[in-house]
């Protein structure tokens, strides 16, 4: 009986593995921006300032350590993966005004850092990617809190100056969370080009 425990417990473990290395070997938005649209509209516009805060984000989040995840400057700080946490959140926003959806009625929260990693990366990378795709007018964009309420819903000015800009102040923080916990950012990042140096 022990030996079947011992089997059963080894193969989960094996499986748990597996499946975080294959999320963390997942090719994910972001590594780079792409080129830049042709054309200056309203809506390529918004799509590169998204695509500025995911390239930030990949490269502050690329490689954090357990320890750079708990890491707090002061005990009443936020840890790296409480600011991710909330990055999270402020991703959900962009996603439900891009897709012109009201906010409350999210599925529930990954609970793994590398699960969070990815839904931030891939989200933001939706939202621009419907932003360039010509279906929608920046205009026709709000956040919603209820969607029965028009009262409750802010022009897309608000996302800018508030989701967007707040993810990039947080983004940020996590940087030099990471730089305080001993693993600085990648030196190679260019974050005026959206490339690595040398690639």
């Amino acid at each position: 009986m022990n030996q079947i425990k011992i089997i059963l417990f080894t193969l989960l473990s094996l499986t748990i593995a597996n499946a975080q290395e294959a999320l963390k070997s997942e090719v994910l938005p972001y590594k780079e921006i792409g080129e830049y649209p042709e054309t200056f509209n309203n809506e390529n516009m918004l799509a590169r300032m998204i695509d500025g805060l995911g390239f930030r984000f990949y490269w502050a989040s690329e490689g954090l350590r357990t320890e750079d995840l708990k890491y707090k400057p002061t005990p009443d700080a936020r840890s790296s993966e409480e600011t991710i946490d909330h990055i999270l959140g402020l991703t959900r926003m962009i996603t439900n005004c891009v897709n012109i959806k009201p906010n409350g009625n999210n599925s529930p929260n990954p609970t793994t850092f590398d699960e969070k990693r990815k839904l931030i990366l891939e989200s933001l990378y939706a939202s621009s990617q419907r932003l360039k795709s010509g279906t929608i007018r920046v205009e026709d964009l709000k956040i919603m809190f209820n969607a029965n309420n028009p009262g409750s819903h802010l022009p897309v000015w608000n996302l800018i100056n508030g989701p967007i800009a707040d993810a990039i102040w947080h983004t940020g923080q996590v940087v030099s969370l990471r730089r305080a916990s001993g693993n600085p950012f990648n030196s190679k990042v260019n974050l005026m080009t959206g490339k690595l140096r040398g690639s």
